[in-house]
């Protein structure tokens, strides 16, 4: 339990709690009408936002190794569970709920598997030009998702953002003017007080005008949604809804929230670990800690949740050292449920859409893409493919999209690698790639290759092609090739045969194969196939010079080389 941890340092003091409380007071009062609103964004009653603040957020705190980061309903999660679950049930309806709360216990228990098998390396199979297009397509669909409420429209449940902004903008003249100024107030309130003082609570204070006003002036009669009941009390233990083709039915969206979330919650612990350096946050174990959460707050009604950058940063701002304050942004929590939710029922339905609004808009990344427009186009390409497919084809199509392309750009890469003729630089023993220094000396003796990549089953036709090319290129035919392998970290059966080829084909031509440079888990991999004594370990060289004063001088094979040809006969995995 990382929390212990924080104890037996014998740090902890009155000044420290002192920070972690202010900080945790802070938090609890920004965290509470953002759980109200993301509940409503989830498709859920306020009530369960305000839940999965308890159980999770408190199981975090002893679990987590961030003291930091702020658990709780964030947008993006919100508006994946969404889409999966509407899939199978009405929004707001019991079954619906129901639904919801097996999706996080289902995404807690394939967390703690992750956990348990050392598998946190898994959420790099999500690079981050496609989180950016997934974050910010998803910011637009959250957006256009508040436009009923914030307009005061009753919109149809359409399959598309582009419908519902249609229906949106064809029924403008039936736009409640007073729902309308109420979410335009408040975004605007909200941004200032957030500008003044970002630490300062200004989603509640405006929350809190807005309610005081919607009572006062009896608003309700007058067209606007309010929030209404909501019960009061603590949530009671109860066994989630379970069965087998519930399951199968929601994997889509577990996967989903499962690597999106801890993508999500991970980066914003390890940006907080860089800034603190307090602490060392260990992601199988960040795995664990938001897995029994979800796990075990499923019991007690809680929906999905994860972490979230802003009250984090603001948890960070306002003092925390530990994760204590969250321990008091809990007991606000608690505070609420008990004593609030009378006062719930005027809440407008248009202020926590402009909550919400606020808080995406910041999601949009268009600096993220100009700057993979200048850096590398192909990651540009993925980020924008990823948004456009997010917004067409859903959430999690959108996500497996990204994926996929992120794949088909590794492959093609991998399998056409960079391979270069390295030359001599005057006065020197340096060897650099023949187009990036012309002027440099080419050898009519030699011809030395350096390949940048893993030799193995996709790139192997190409790098015998590209041997192949550079040796019939050369007029005279050199009487070495000099094949630079520091590069080469790995090398399988395909390979193999493709680098007989090689040494066949240059046999053929009175060539002889000199190797430079190999790696440990190449040699081993050689040795074992008998390549390396059918090539001859007197072929086998530690530098370029080395190897280059042999072509040139017949220089013989010193003692030192015999490093170049050691090999480890028992260190060897399973799978190698």
């Amino acid at each position: 339990m990382p929390f212990l941890q924080v104890f037996k340092e014998k740090k902890y003091n009155r000044s420290v709690f002192k920070a972690d409380s202010i900080a945790g007071v802070t938090v609890g009062v920004i965290l509470i009408p953002q759980a109200i609103a993301y509940a409503l964004l989830m498709g859920v009653s306020p009530i369960y936002g305000l839940y999965a603040c308890l159980v999770p957020l408190l199981l975090y705190a002893v679990f987590g190794t961030s003291r930091q980061l702020s658990i709780g309903p964030v947008a993006v999660t919100a508006i994946l569970v969404m889409s999966g679950v509407s899939q199978l049930a009405e929004p707001f309806t019991e079954e619906f709920i129901e639904l919801v709360v097996f999706s996080g216990f289902l995404i807690g228990v394939l967390q703690l598997i992750m956990s348990a098998l050392r598998m946190g390396f898994l959420v790099n199979l999500i690079s981050q030009p496609v989180i950016s297009g997934f974050i910010s397509a998803a910011a637009i669909i959250i957006i256009v998702s508040q436009l009923e409420q914030g307009l005061g429209l009753n919109i149809p449940d359409f399959k598309h953002t582009y419908e519902t902004i249609g229906y949106a903008i064809y029924h403008l003249s039936e736009v409640n003017l007073i729902t309308l100024g109420i979410c335009l107030f408040s975004i605007i309130g909200i941004t200032v007080l957030k500008k003044w003082k970002n630490s300062f609570p200004g989603a509640l204070m405006v929350l809190v005008v807005t309610t005081l006003i919607t009572y006062f002036f009896d608003l309700e009669n007058k067209g606007v949604a309010l929030i209404k009941d909501v019960p009061s009390g603590l949530p009671s233990f109860a066994i989630p809804e379970m069965s087998y083709d519930t399951m199968v039915a929601l994997i889509p969206s577990v996967l989903t929230v499962t690597f999106i979330g801890y993508v999500g919650s991970i980066g914003i612990a390890k940006s907080m670990e860089m800034k603190k350096r307090d602490h060392t946050i260990r992601p199988n174990q960040e795995l664990f800690a938001l897995g029994i959460a979800k796990v075990i707050g499923a019991f007690f009604q809680a929906v999905p949740s994860s972490g979230s950058y802003s009250r984090t940063a603001i948890n960070d701002k306002a003092g925390a050292k530990t994760t204590v304050s969250s321990f008091v942004a809990a007991l606000m929590v608690i505070f609420s449920l008990l004593f609030l939710t009378s006062f719930f029922y005027y809440i407008p339905k248009a202020v926590l859409a402009a909550i919400i609004l606020v808080s995406v808009l910041g999601l949009i990344n268009f600096s993220e893409a100009n700057y993979l427009f200048r850096l590398r186009r192909r990651d540009f390409i993925v980020m924008i493919i990823t948004f456009v497919g997010t917004l067409v084809f859903g959430v999690e199509n959108g996500i497996f999209i990204g994926v996929v392309l992120s794949f088909v750009f590794l492959q093609y890469y991998s399998a056409r690698p960079h391979i270069a003729e390295l030359v001599n630089i005057p006065q020197t023993t340096y060897y650099r790639n023949i187009n990036r220094f012309p002027d440099a000396v080419q050898s009519e003796v030699y011809l030395i290759i350096r390949f940048d990549n893993q030799l193995y089953f996709g790139n192997s036709s190409y790098f015998k092609d590209a041997i192949l090319e550079f040796v019939s290129k050369r007029k005279p035919l050199p009487s070495f090739l000099i094949l630079d392998n520091t590069n080469m970290h790995d090398i399988d059966s395909t390979g193999l045969h493709v680098l007989e080829d090689i040494q066949q084909y240059l046999d053929g031509l009175d060539i002889q194969l000199l190797m430079v440079g190999t790696i440990g888990p190449v040699r081993d991999f050689l040795k074992r196939s008998g390549f390396t004594d059918e090539l001859g370990e007197n072929r086998y060289y530690l530098t370029i010079s080395d190897a280059v004063d042999y072509a040139e001088n017949r220089t013989q094979h010193k003692e030192k080389h015999k490093a170049a040809v050691q090999f480890n006969e028992k260190r060897r995995s399973f799978l190698d």
